[in-house]
């Protein structure tokens, strides 16, 4: 248990980082792959950010900083599982189910809600289809990080940012393509 001025920053710093928790879960779901795994990644992130709390400085980028936690920590489960021969189980096998924008005007029209089931569904297998980078990097673009700030929750150079955010975009371009005719 954390105690006096330290254990105030970690509360102060949880309930600043509670904004992040929406943002924080998309990314976890893309990278795992199913809810429960998401839900388990958002919930040791908070653990290792809380636990953290003293290394982080205030002033800089929380957000960066709770998503450079969520990857590491996605990146230390996969290295942990990539020699288990059973991966998965039976909560896995359920298909994802795609979440729809509530926006009132449209609601009720059922052509608009299949199309946008179908543009979800065909945007989920393509990011699903690119490197565990690739989407990372293109998430945390969709998430408004600029390329410093993805470049040190990814922990490479701007530069690579750059190429990899060119090189994603190109793919969904071309997985996509159907989309633009």
């Amino acid at each position: 248990m954390l105690r006096g001025t330290e254990g105030g920053r970690a509360e102060g710093l949880g309930r600043e980082a509670l904004a992040y928790a929406d943002a924080l879960y998309s990314l976890a779901r893309h990278l795992a792959g199913n809810e429960a795994d998401a839900e388990d990644l958002v919930q040791e992130t908070y653990s290792r950010a809380l636990g953290s709390a003293g290394q982080f400085t205030p002033g800089t980028n929380l957000k960066a900083w709770l998503f450079r936690i969520l990857r590491n920590a996605f990146i230390s489960r996969y290295r942990r599982q990539r020699g288990n021969p059973v991966v998965g189980g039976l909560d896995t096998v359920a298909p994802w189910q795609h979440a729809t924008a509530d926006i009132a005007w449209i609601k009720d029209e059922v052509e608009l809600d299949y199309l946008r089931k179908v543009v979800a569904e065909d945007l989920e297998r393509a990011l699903a289809t690119l490197s565990d980078d690739a989407r990372t990097v293109i998430l945390l673009d969709l998430e408004g990080l600029n390329e410093v700030e993805v470049a040190d929750v990814m922990g490479c150079a701007v530069g690579t940012v750059k190429s990899r955010l060119s090189r994603a975009r190109a793919a969904l371009r071309a997985l996509l393509r159907d989309w633009r005719q």
